[in-house]
């Protein structure tokens, strides 16, 4: 399936709505400063050994997230690549982007 893009404004909706699950493909120092409440830490050097560990409920949404939008395109495109029938979405802008818009981390 072709990688899909959402907002930082989507992605909030989707989490309050509990629709999403996300990974944050950041390293450890850069998650241990700031992620978004509840996103799974997973440094995109292990994204493809360990995608397998992440459970996505039905109906809900995998969105891979970093510091502005690169690093988590290149884990959607693995997760592309290692099941090609999983929907998965990049976040435009990254936590630079959610935190611009106001959005809490922890």
């Amino acid at each position: 399936m072709p990688v899909h893009s959402v907002d930082v404004a989507t992605l909030k909706e989707w989490l309050e709505a509990a629709e999403a699950v996300v990974i944050d493909v950041r390293e450890a120092d850069e998650y241990a400063a700031g992620h978004i409440a509840g996103a799974r830490h997973i440094p995109l050097g292990e994204i493809a050994q360990r995608l397998d560990e992440v459970v996505v409920p039905s109906g809900k949404k995998l969105v891979m997230q970093c510091r502005s939008g690169g690093r988590s395109l290149k884990a959607c495109d693995i997760s592309d690549a290692l099941d090609p029938d999983r929907d998965v979405y990049n976040l435009t802008g990254g936590i630079l982007e959610w935190e611009a818009q106001g959005f809490a981390v922890e």
